[in-house]
């Protein structure tokens, strides 16, 4: 009784940091998904369980930014459903691939993940000022934003900060709703891939409920903080933490078996 009390206070603390990461940076996964591998989930269902839990952190980062997406709908909706598209691709390969093989290419996601946090975090205030007018800025904008979308479906970790670097860079809008528009596609398309997951592969429920209960608070709370606190400090110690998991999970997908 006292163990699964103690799991549940340490899925519901760890849930409430990953929602603030993921509303703030979008690096939830790099909190979450290792929890989850540490209470003994399997990769691949850790992944989904992960899916599941986040639901809960783009409600409370939704929620937390209709100040921001006040007069974005139509934005909103557009990289929504793009993001959507293509995590429905992505869902579909996690759930036809082998166990092992996602287990070997997760450091390598994470890996990229850190690199696009550091090189996002360079980024000036000036992009802001990019017009996309032209036909093959859009078309080109639309095909990366599908193609998050599939690493959304597939695994998600640090997806938020390859779209956000995509919004931030092609759209003139302040970060802050570049910001709120990629935690509304981040949760249109986890609520289609778990739907789509829960017929294809096991969710631990009972492990999902609490970490979704600590990410819709973190998720809440994130915009909120980043309307006023400077995040460079932040990024940097995200950077490192996701350099370290990477390393990580390669030594004990490769080297411990």
């Amino acid at each position: 009784m006292l163990h699964t009390i103690l799991i549940t206070v340490y899925l519901i603390l760890a849930g409430a940091i990953a929602g603030f990461l993921s509303s703030v940076a979008g690096l939830a996964s790099l909190v979450s998904y290792p929890v989850l591998l540490s209470v003994g989930v399997p990769p691949v269902s850790a992944d989904v369980t992960n899916t599941a839990a986040l639901i809960f952190t783009g409600l409370g980062s939704t929620m937390s930014s209709t100040k921001e997406l006040k007069g974005n709908r139509t934005t909103m909706w557009h990289v929504g459903l793009l993001t959507a598209l293509g995590g429905i691709v992505g869902c579909l390969i996690l759930a036809f691939l082998p166990s092992s093989s996602f287990e070997h290419v997760v450091p390598f996601l994470i890996l990229l993940a850190a690199v696009m946090m550091m090189v996002s975090g360079k980024e000036k205030a000036t992009v802001k000022a990019a017009q996309p007018t032209k036909l093959w800025i859009q078309i080109a904008r639309n095909i990366a934003i599908f193609l998050v979308g599939i690493y959304i479906g597939y695994f998600g970790a640090a997806a938020g900060i390859f779209l956000l670097a995509i919004l931030t860079v092609t759209l003139t809008k302040p970060f802050v709703v570049s910001n709120a528009i990629k935690n509304f596609s981040s949760l249109l398309t986890n609520v289609i891939s778990l739907v789509i997951y829960a017929f294809t592969i096991k969710v631990y429920w009972l492990m999902a409920v609490p970490l979704a209960a600590g990410m819709f608070i973190g998720g809440y709370v994130g915009p909120v903080v980043i309307r006023h606190v400077p995040v460079k400090l932040l990024r940097g110690l995200i950077t490192i933490a996701a350099f370290g998991l990477s390393g990580y999970l390669f030594y004990t997908a490769y080297f411990v078996k």
